[in-house]
């Protein structure tokens, strides 16, 4: 009975941590495979841009708002998220 209270705090220390953490990386990791070039997507600096060429390691993003655009390379693990044309439904 003394080590139940214990593994009880380990489960539940699991199911809140480590759990959902494992989680996201695996989306993460998802989401990079998934890359693709033209994709728009947003890096974690918060910069948003349009991928025009793929490495294992890394993405060239073109910035909007110039011509010829200007052309960055970043790793691909900076991706924050890829932008989607759906509507979000919080919008409406």
């Amino acid at each position: 009975m003394e080590l139940l209270l214990p593994l009880a705090f380990l489960v539940v220390l699991y199911m809140l941590l480590i759990r959902p953490q494992q989680k996201r990386q695996k989306e993460h990791r998802q989401q990079i495979s998934s890359l693709e070039i033209g994709d728009d997507v947003v890096t974690v600096g918060g910069l948003h841009g349009r991928v025009k060429a793929l490495t294992d390691e890394t993405m060239d993003l073109a910035v909007d708002g110039e011509k010829p655009p200007t052309v960055l390379r970043f790793q691909r693990s900076s991706l924050a998220r890829i932008v989607r044309d759906d509507p979000d439904p919080d919008d409406e």
